[in-house]
Order: structure tokens, then sequence, then C-alpha cells
């Protein structure tokens, strides 16, 4: 089996997904699980594909629900750069969740873990990056009523004091052991998960009760919030509940797009001009020829073409099918599925870029202040 690695900061590579959930300890999402969630309405196709996966205490967190005990959602983004599709990925499934449930969102924006962790990063450029951050997350039509913004260093007279009650509780070996932090590691990193944390109680400090919360996000931050929900009870509050989905993959055919390979990253900002190119470079399933692709079919299990298909630009299941199986039979030549996905995200982004440019307008709507 090839070696990969997944931590809050790195990912490398090719990821078994299986293995992971065994190596974090997580629960799969199964069929009778995406079941229960019908009777709240249909499932978004990331549950349905189980592209959100795993789970740690859903079922649990649905019964409360059910109880007539409500939650909030918490989920969060490090402006280390422009805003991407694999970024946009998770919030789109969390305005899903907060559509279905009426559920209220503490977004939180960390300019200090980026500052903390990238030695090339002043905390005015992950400022700078926060804000254009915001305008991608109000982009997506999120609920202003219901949806409460925060940048950590703007935040921080809310965030500082339950930070302090949960790093009291997280002992330097347990940091070590779960992060893997060094002698050399600077003292600002050991803290920040207890920085982290605090957004996972923060409804609950404001709701003046204790409440439950459910964090949507990659499985790469899975560390994080072990340490959140191992403290949670000593401070109590209801241990978090989390969704984790697969990440979004790389144009190059690596299992994460990351802004350090932007020829292979197709940002919210970029022209169709820029998404055509990137896509007509992108890693295929492809024959080295078209005879003999007509002639053996291809690959679409490794084609980053048809996965970008599969997670977000092919809604219809029975026409996402029919792609894969004309694949195989050779009937479907790459340049096709290339400029379908082309014209559908080119057409995504026009919209994403419209809502954008009104959201310099709006972001006091949405913004939590101290």
């Amino acid at each position: 089996m090839a070696e990969f690695e997944v931590t809050p900061w790195e990912v490398s590579g090719d990821i078994d997904y299986d293995e992971l959930m065994k190596r974090f300890g997580t629960t799969p999402i199964d069929d009778a699980l995406i079941d229960r969630m019908r009777k709240y309405g249909e499932p978004h196709l990331l549950l349905r594909r189980k592209i959100f996966y795993s789970h740690r205490d859903l079922d649990k967190m649905l019964d409360d629900y059910e109880k007539g005990k409500g939650f909030y959602l918490y989920t969060g983004r490090g402006p280390s750069g422009m805003t991407h599709l694999g970024h946009l990925m998770p919030w789109i499934f969390t305005k899903w969740v907060q559509d279905t449930f009426g559920a209220h969102l503490y977004f939180q924006i960390t300019d200090d873990e980026k500052f903390l962790f990238k030695d090339d990063m002043s905390l005015e450029q992950t400022k700078d990056y926060a804000y254009e951050n915001i305008l991608d997350i109000i982009a997506l039509g999120f609920d202003p009523e219901k949806t409460h913004i925060f940048i950590d260093t703007e935040y921080i007279h809310h965030l500082y004091p339950i930070a302090l009650r949960v790093a009291k509780k997280i002992t330097f070996s347990t940091a070590r052991a779960v992060f893997g932090f060094q002698n050399s590691s600077n003292i600002g990193q050991i803290f920040y998960t207890s920085i982290q944390s605090a957004p996972a109680f923060l409804g609950s400090v404001l709701n003046g009760r204790p409440t439950n919360c459910l964090v949507p996000c990659g499985i790469d931050q899975d560390p994080h919030f072990r340490v959140t929900r191992d403290v949670a009870p000593g401070l109590g509050y209801p241990k978090t509940t989390m969704l984790y989905c697969k990440l979004f993959p790389s144009l190059s055919g690596g299992d994460k797009m990351s802004s350090s390979s932007p020829d292979a990253t197709i940002y919210t900002t970029d022209t169709p001009k820029k998404v055509k190119k990137k896509i007509g470079r992108a890693f295929t399933g492809g024959a080295v020829s078209v005879e003999e692709q007509r002639k053996n079919g291809g690959n679409p299990e490794v084609c980053t073409v048809y996965k970008y298909f599969y997670y977000m630009f092919e809604e219809d299941d029975k026409k996402l099918r029919q792609i894969y199986d004309e694949c195989r039979a050779g009937e479907r030549l790459c340049g096709q599925c290339k400029m379908e996905l082309t014209e559908k995200i080119n057409a995504f982004l026009q919209r994403h870029q419209e809502n954008r440019e009104k959201a310099k307008d709006r972001i006091e709507e949405f913004m939590l202040r101290d």
C-alpha cells in the first residue's frame, strides 16, 4: 500500500480514505444514515455520493434534534491565499445543512493560524486574504440572519476566554502526540488548537446553555477536533459532532487541490480563458491515442475531469453514469469531457463572481464584532 500523510497542514501521497478513517477512528456514513437524513430533505449530492463520507456522533445529534434539541454549525477557513474550488465544496454543503435545518452558522477565519504556521506570511497578508475569502463565503448565498463570520484577531475578546479554558485542559504531551510538535515549533502553534476549538463552544456561550455543534469540514482537520471533543465534557459542553468530507482533487491528479500548485487549481477569480487552459492540461484516464481509446476505452476512475463531474459539476446521477459508461466503452473522448467541464465551471464562476462583487457592500451584514 502506498504511503500517504494527512495532517491539518499537509496532505501528501494517494489517500486511501477507508484506511484514513481507520487511522482516525471515525465512522462511515452508511446508507441507513443517509436514508435517515431524507426525512429532512433530499440529501445533497456530496452526501448522496459519499464525498461527505465519515462522521463522529451524527446519529446521536439527530437523536437530540428529534427530541427538540437544536444545533448550530461551525466551519472555517485559513486565509493563506485566494479561494479555490476545494475550499468552496464543504461550504456549499454547509449551506445545504443551514437551509435544511435552519441552523445558525459560526464561520471562523483563522488569520492567526496562517501567520503562525507559514513563515513567509505576515499578519497584514493574512488579514487581507481573510476579507477576500469572506467575499466568496457571502457569494454562496448563506442566510445573513443566521451566518456569523469572524476573524480570529478581530474577535479575540470573545474567543480568548473560551480558548483559555480549553488550553487549561490540554497538556503539552497531548498536543505533541496529536500534532507532532517539535522543540523547534513556536509556542503559538502549540496554543493554536485552543483557538480552533473555541467556536465549537461559542454558540453554547452565546446561547447561555450547552448546545450541540455540528462541524462539516475536510477530514484533514480531524486531529484538531479529536482534542476539542476530548475536552468538551470537562468544560460542560456536548462533544462536537463531526461530518468529514474527502478532499477536492487537484487537476494534476493529486488528492487535494492546493494553492501551492496554481496551474492545477481553479480559483474563484479565474477568467474563462484560465479555466479552459487549466482543464486542457488536466490529468485524465485517456489512452495515448484516439484509436487506442476508441478500442480499449478510458479509465474514469483515475480521471480528474470525471472526478470534477462526480464531486460538484454533474448533479444528475443518470447523466454521470452515462459519462462513465461512454468513457469505459471508448465512445467518449477526453476532449469532449474537458469541453463540457469547462462550460460548467465557467457558468458556475460567472454567477459566483457576480455575487462576489455584490458581496463587497454586504460584509458587515455577516460579521461578528467584539
